[in-house]
């Protein structure tokens, strides 16, 4: 376990002592929020947390801060660094889970200790989740935290949980950062694709080998990609509301998508991160076949991970896979499989969505625009459903894009900056949550 206090501690705030004994693996322990009487900490699922902190208005309806602790796996190789060991090197701190998501675990927090040094007691009620199972589906932490409230009967004003960012030369023609904010996620599907075939010898081979009809079938998934969806989902709302952040002639025709969308749409199939926010992806992400060298081998087996443009289902994009596969020797066996999910409320009337843009004014003054979006991954946010219709997914983090490929990827880095940064919008976010009454939508040139 590594000490992270100074790696942790906003430029603008002194360090309180506790901080001196944070571990980055049991942060909670020694915070001393815990402490307080009008703070209950629940461990769910043995190793997931639940903070309810009991503000002093019961008539304001509470919310909720979400994010995970758990990690994907990550090797030696090819990182500048050991993977876990939370090391500082020119101004960046590197280790696996530094932007996916420890990040946010530690970052809430800190920010609510913060306030807690200050003598601030919350108006509003609010919920900190913090899981240990999200990259393996929740089912073990945020689900049987989400359980657990919908049996107390909660109901939330907003949640607010991982997902999109501050986007920073991301789009061609906005020189300005702007902030997108994801109003729905992905659904997805994973399954595995086999094929049996007999056993034999490699010096008698039939004419198509199990192996050899997998790859084919695999093959015809990604020669033939789905559908191209631009338009029948939040990628247009996103669109109209970044118009003006356009240069000429691009905010002309983001203002009139009505003729222009046809050419959109093929221009964001041309990069990986804007082709997932216009149709269902495929990745093929496992495959297994063979016992020997020279041995035919008896099956082979793959796993394809799906992720759900919002406007389709399940059952539609299987149907698409059935037939772009077209060989009933190729069995789908599902793993996992869930719809994409309902659209938040994105208007001035939505509670959550003006505390955004009242908090991202307050900690990202060079922050052009916020606009809403399409998270293209699975948060923990979705087994949360039943507790609201105000989900939302943030991680207020400037990403470039050389930082994308990071999360899950080699090298994965949190700026100290960006830390701090990520701390003080949190700090800012639950004392702006205090108001009992929205504040008027802003008048002046700022897109906020």
């Amino acid at each position: 376990m590594v000490p992270v206090s100074k790696y942790l501690v906003p430029s603008k705030f002194k360090p309180f002592p506790s901080l001196q004994r944070i571990k980055i693996q049991q942060p909670w322990q020694n915070l001393g929020i815990i402490l307080k009487k009008f703070i209950q900490h629940e461990i769910i699922g043995e190793y997931s947390h639940l903070f309810t902190v009991q503000g002093s208005d019961p008539q304001l309806m509470p919310y909720m801060l979400l994010a995970h602790m758990d990690v994907v796996p990550a090797s030696q190789e090819g990182w500048h660094v050991p993977p876990f060991s939370a090391k500082e090197l020119d101004g960046f701190i590197y280790g696996r889970g530094t932007l996916d998501n420890k990040n946010s675990a530690i970052g809430i927090l800190q920010a609510l200790e913060f306030l807690l040094r200050r003598d601030y007691r919350p108006r509003r009620s609010f919920y900190i989740g913090i899981g240990h199972d999200e990259e393996v589906y929740g089912h073990k932490g945020a689900m049987k935290i989400a359980a657990l409230l919908k049996a107390r009967k909660v109901k939330l004003s907003f949640l607010l949980d991982e997902g999109s960012v501050i986007l920073d030369g991301f789009m061609e023609g906005i020189k300005k950062p702007v902030a997108v904010i994801a109003i729905t996620e992905k659904g997805s599907i994973t399954a595995n694709f086999s094929v049996e075939k007999d056993q034999g010898h490699s010096s008698a081979p039939l004419k198509e080998t199990s192996i050899g009809i997998l790859a084919a079938a695999l093959s015809r998934l990604e020669q033939n990609p789905m559908p191209n969806l631009f338009g029948h989902g939040p990628e247009i709302m996103m669109l109209e509301h970044l118009a003006s952040e356009f240069r000429f002639p691009l905010n002309l025709i983001m203002t009139n998508l009505w003729l222009f969308s046809p050419i959109l749409s093929r221009i964001f199939e041309q990069k990986p991160s804007t082709n997932a926010l216009v149709r269902t992806t495929t990745a093929i992400t496992m495959f297994n076949a063979g016992i020997k060298s020279n041995v035919i081998p008896p099956s082979a087996k793959a796993t394809v991970n799906f992720r759900i443009h919002p406007s389709q289902k399940v059952e539609e994009v299987l149907e698409i896979v059935r037939n772009t596969i077209a060989d009933d020797r190729v069995k789908i066996h599902l793993l996992e499989a869930f719809d994409p999910l309902p659209i938040s409320p994105w208007d001035n009337h939505a509670f959550g969505v003006q505390i955004f843009r009242r908090t991202l004014l307050d900690v990202f003054p060079d922050v052009s625009s916020i606009a809403p979006g399409i998270c293209i991954g699975n948060t923990d946010s979705r087994h949360f459903t039943n507790l609201t219709d105000a989900i939302y997914r943030f991680n207020p983090l400037v990403f470039k894009p050389d930082d994308l490929p990071r999360v899950h990827g080699l090298n994965e880095r949190i700026s100290t900056e960006g830390y701090e940064k990520q701390v003080e919008f949190l700090y800012q976010l639950i004392q702006n949550s205090d108001i009992n009454k929205l504040p008027e939508p802003h008048a002046n040139s700022h897109e906020l």
